[in-house]
């Protein structure tokens, strides 16, 4: 039998998910979980880099593996300067510094091939690559040189159009969780084209996120909004309600399966520690090599 290449990706456990998780991650880990040896990791470690309070880690890493579920996964560092921006962090400690070494560390070690990412990870996958390079040139071939994989959608942006991503800590989001009537709330908040103040003034669907996530959510409908849009013919309010009820339909099995593992813990928990168990034993067979090439018994 022919070995699957291995994919690593995580997240850090930060509660429910939000639909830049979805479009931007999970459904490109879904995808790929068929055709690879998957590991996906909860990354309490990176977690600490933002939030230093651990007591809420547990509970925090079981809702965020619920949303895991709920996309069907596992069936069988936003940027520094981001997350200075983002978070209104005033003093960096180590913790953000060498997020992307801590980063490198758990893909090594798994010996991931490729690695899903948002386009903002990519310059840390290129200092995993550093690293995997440095190492098999000094001690011998141990690590493969991972790879980022991105998705076309890989960074949505968040519903305040501020040109940044979706994220739950600037409050821009639509959570994976959202019923449709707060799906619809959260998108008439939504910023749009400032020229087009009102129905009859011509848009500018090139620079407006709605527009975005029309694409992405209602791609058959895309082109006439795109062209009534322009022309005057479709108002903001509309526009914004014919997205946000095909989002609420993609999201709908979602919140299905989440209900299912939310009335379920006891398997939640068990396929948790599964993971963790298989895990364990990929790290410890890569650690057996690594002492073996460094010669340290």
């Amino acid at each position: 039998m022919t070995k699957k290449p291995t994919i690593l990706s995580g997240m850090r456990p930060t509660g429910r998910l939000h639909l830049g998780h979805l479009v931007g991650a999970l459904e490109n880990w879904v995808a790929m979980q068929r055709e690879f040896q998957s590991f996906h990791l909860i990354a309490d470690y990176h977690a600490l880099t933002t939030n230093p309070d651990s007591s809420r880690l547990e509970e925090l890493s079981l809702e965020m593996l619920i949303d895991w579920l709920a996309a069907g996964l596992l069936e069988r560092n936003p940027a520094v300067k981001e997350q200075v921006r983002d978070l209104n962090i005033e003093h960096l400690t180590y913790g953000h510094l060498g997020y992307p070494v801590l980063q490198a560390a758990d893909i090594l070690l798994y010996k991931g091939e490729f690695v899903p990412v948002g386009e903002d990870q990519v310059p840390h996958v290129e200092m995993s690559r550093e690293i995997a390079r440095r190492f098999n040139l000094q001690y011998g071939h141990v690590f493969p040189e991972p790879e980022p994989r991105l998705t076309r959608f890989a960074r949505l942006p968040g519903l305040d159009g501020m040109d940044r991503k979706m994220s739950k800590s600037a409050g821009n989001t639509i959570l994976l969780s959202d019923p449709p009537q707060d799906i619809q709330a959260r998108m008439r908040m939504a910023v749009t084209d400032p020229m087009k103040i009102r129905r009859n003034d011509p848009g500018r669907p090139e620079i407006c996120l709605v527009y975005t996530y029309q694409k992405r959510f209602n791609s058959e409908e895309a082109p006439e909004i795109e062209r009534d849009c322009r022309s005057g013919a479709l108002g903001c309010v509309e526009c914004k309600r014919r997205v946000a009820d095909p989002i609420a339909h993609v999201l709908e099995p979602l919140r299905e399966r989440r209900a299912h593992y939310e009335a379920h813990p006891e398997e939640v928990r068990a396929i948790l520690d599964d993971g963790e168990h298989r895990a364990r034993a990929r790290a410890q067979d890569t650690m057996a090599e690594v002492h073996t090439a460094m010669r340290l018994g």
